[in-house]
């Protein structure tokens, strides 16, 4: 299928308005890298604590970010988390000892700073029982205490509170997403008298913690290096390829225009100010793949050329070249850009990166297959002209009829 016929596009021609788009875009992402928002790494990168908080009504993150710094906690971060209706938030915490005393501590940082300067009901009930977070290693114990139907301290008053304790954390849980709209709503979950003593004693305070994870410091520094060598060894792999199955200028051509792809990928990350997780990498080295197959169709329609015209200057045949396969690169990148926007609009919070780097990088690997390896081809065949040497862009073989 053809959507385009007999294109006679100068695409070298524009060369450099081509070559002043990629300087614009690089050297803002290289500026944004060293001078501006850095290198946003994920927790999985720099290592913390990542909090995971559910709220009863739309979270305010500039509210929580306020209440981290009244509570003077250092390099917190805030993001929404899942669906909007979920009203879920990660806070990361710069917390990355890894033990089960630093996620009780993560916890309770986050509970205590929460409930005092955010939570709307914590600041006047502080001391009661916040029944949004308690587990049941704090609930039975309080039932047990207070002891709401003076069942007296035994086996078998434990064992009754216990079940209620299930019962109530259960409700809350399994049938209210792990929030309480009301106490009053526990009305045929627990007896008359525990209800009524958790309204006396206890409060609701509009959140709860619901997942606490470390990331140590080594295991993030070991992740950095472990994605950085999975791209330089992917570049040095295809820069072999290329060599073998072409000629060594090919590979370099094909290498500098996925590197131009990365860093302008990365540097978008740095602009937005958006972290840089495990899942983005993974991103980056499918698109770092899908740059150098696009590139490898055009580099294989060139050779053909260049053994039916022998005698044509190089230029003309890099512009039929790119013209040929131009259907070819709108249908196949066209397609999988619309699906990686969709994945990026519809796909939540958690493939946000993900589907980003997919955007970004199918838009700008498709202009640099055109726009950058290809034109490198000609200024290197015309540099070397100027020194006196001859081509060294190889024609495909004929094939045997």
């Amino acid at each position: 299928m053809e959507l385009f016929r007999e294109v006679k596009i100068d695409w070298l021609g524009k060369k450099w308005y081509f070559l002043g788009f990629s300087l614009i875009f690089s050297i803002a992402g290289v500026l944004s890298l060293l001078f501006w928002h850095h290198l946003p790494l994920d927790v999985d990168f720099k290592g913390g604590t990542v909090v995971r908080v559910k709220f009863d009504q739309t979270p305010d993150l500039e509210k929580i970010r306020a209440a981290a710094d009244k509570a003077g906690l250092k390099d917190v971060r805030t993001q929404s988390y899942g669906p909007a209706a979920g009203h879920e938030v990660l806070i990361t915490l710069a917390e990355s000892a890894t033990s089960e005393a630093a996620l009780d501590k993560g916890r309770e940082t986050i509970l205590s700073t929460l409930t005092s300067n955010y939570s709307t009901t914590g600041p006047a009930n502080l001391g009661k029982l916040d029944l949004d977070n308690a587990g049941k290693s704090a609930l039975t114990p309080w039932l047990v205490e207070h002891d709401p139907e003076h069942l007296g301290s035994n086996d078998a008053a434990t064992a009754h509170y216990t079940e209620q304790a299930d019962a109530i954390l259960n409700f809350k849980d399994n049938q209210n997403g792990g929030l309480l709209t009301s106490i009053d709503s526990l009305s045929g979950v627990a007896t008359p008298a525990v209800v009524n003593d958790l309204k006396q004693s206890s409060f609701l305070s509009g959140f709860a913690v619901r997942n606490v994870e470390i990331v140590g410091p080594q295991v993030g520094a070991q992740l950095r290096k472990q994605a950085l060598l999975a791209t330089l060894y992917s570049l040095a792999g295809m820069l072999v390829y290329l060599w073998f199955r072409f000629e060594l200028i090919y590979g370099v051509a094909a290498v500098v225009a996925v590197f131009h792809d990365t860093l302008i990928t990365v540097g978008a990350f740095s602009l937005k100010n958006q972290e840089i997780s495990l899942t983005v990498i993974a991103a980056i080295l499918t698109l770092v793949g899908y740059s150098m197959n696009d590139t490898i169709v055009v580099f294989d329609r060139i050779r053909e050329n260049l053994r039916l015209s022998r005698r044509e200057p190089l230029a003309e045949v890099v512009n039929r070249s790119i013209n040929q396969t131009l259907s070819r690169t709108v249908l196949t990148s066209g397609l999988t850009f619309l699906t990686v926007l969709s994945l990026y609009i519809f796909g939540g919070e958690v493939l946000r990166g993900f589907s980003f780097a997919l955007v970004i990088g199918i838009l700008i690997g498709t202009y640099s297959s055109i726009a950058v390896a290809a034109p490198m081809l000609v200024a290197y065949q015309e540099w070397r002209a100027k020194r006196g040497k001859g081509a060294v862009l190889p024609a495909a073989k004929k094939t045997r009829a």
